[in-house]
């Protein structure tokens, strides 16, 4: 059954910080999620897969790299959320907000997302390791969206319009004569 709040429209304007204090606890929790997400689907897919299933060198080695993958992943969430505390107790820095939308952490709860859900999968199929393959292709994404495409764009707007930039360079040198 839907709660009247849950039907309300979200929230315009600027969005509330979030306290240091909030943000520590906020991360624990979190990280308690994770951990639990990942344990919970390796457990079972390891022992359903190793003593129900055949044990082949590929399974092995998959399984290797999908625990490898789950805890680095989860290391470096922590490595990220690690609060900073002064002698006396009192928090100094609360550590990267894994909750930040938009952030680092996002990508890296999804690897963990996926991989989970691989191993849970690969129970029916050995053909779901092939999952596996869209972390690298969703990095090839990222860095040609975020950097190989912007540097293209910028130097081909150069390469286009040389004048345009000594007109600017003319019209800034002009403006620091003035100021001077």
């Amino acid at each position: 059954m839907l709660s009247p709040f849950d039907l309300q429209p979200a929230q315009k304007g600027k969005q509330g910080t979030k306290g240091a204090k909030q943000i520590v606890e906020e991360n624990k929790t979190t990280l308690a999620f994770y951990r639990n997400m990942a344990i919970g689907c390796a457990t079972p897919a390891l022992l359903l897969s190793f003593l129900v299933f055949e044990v082949t060198k590929t399974a092995v080695f998959m399984h290797i790299l999908a625990l490898l993958i789950l805890g680095g992943a989860y290391q470096f969430m922590v490595f990220m959320s690690r609060p900073k505390y002064s002698e006396t107790g009192a928090l100094l820095d609360s550590g990267t907000d894994l909750n930040m939308v938009g952030g680092i952490a996002e990508n890296v709860k999804d690897l963990i997302i996926l991989t989970s859900g691989t191993l849970l999968m690969v129970i029916l199929s050995n053909y779901f390791w092939l999952a596996l393959l869209l972390v690298p292709i969703r990095a090839g994404w990222m860095l040609w969206g975020a950097v190989i495409k912007p540097w293209l764009a910028q130097r081909n707007a150069q390469e286009e319009n040389p004048e345009a930039d000594d007109k600017k360079q003319r019209k800034l040198e002009r403006r620091m004569r003035r100021m001077r």
